[in-house]
């Protein structure tokens, strides 16, 4: 059966970048807390551009130093993963506690998919043990072209009538 991964709890993760911070002896500052819910609050993978953006439409004044090192801690903290798509820059997207899901990846327009299978999770825990390996994690991303690409390259590659 394939699912929707579960949604976020964005209070939660904004509760958890709290206590790191405090746990750490770490100022909470108000661009930490922007970049964090500019990921948290999102509805896709968001890439430093994306979270400049957000950043600068809601006038919040951070460079881009601040939000790497914001993403760094964010990272460390267990609260945000990091992606490489392959398209020469990162995404970045909130960690859902007791959730794992996988990525379809559009290579034209660049669109991702997030998608929950247990017929992957059990064949994961099958090839492990063939193998004999005790699981740990895994990461699963597909590469293609999504439905709207498709449609889009065959109206754009449909034969037309002879002249």
């Amino acid at each position: 059966m394939t699912s929707p991964p579960p949604k976020v709890d964005a209070k939660a993760l904004q509760e958890g970048l709290w206590r790191y911070l405090r746990d750490h002896s770490l100022p909470v500052t108000h661009q930490r807390e922007a970049v964090a819910a500019a990921i948290f609050y999102a509805n896709a993978h968001v890439s430093v551009g994306d979270i400049e953006r957000a950043l600068r439409e809601q006038g919040v004044r951070a460079g881009k130093a601040t939000v790497y090192r914001t993403l760094d801690l964010l990272v460390r903290a267990g609260l945000v993963q990091e992606h490489d798509f392959g398209e020469g820059f990162k995404r970045y997207e909130p960690i859902v506690a007791e959730s794992h899901h996988e990525h379809l990846i559009c290579l034209n327009c660049g669109k991702v998919v997030e998608f929950s299978s247990d017929r992957i999770d059990r064949m994961k825990q099958l090839i492990a043990d063939q193998y004999g390996f005790r699981h740990h994690h895994h990461r699963l991303e597909i590469y293609g072209l999504c439905q709207d690409c498709q449609r889009r390259d065959a109206v754009t590659l449909e034969p037309r009538g002879t002249p």
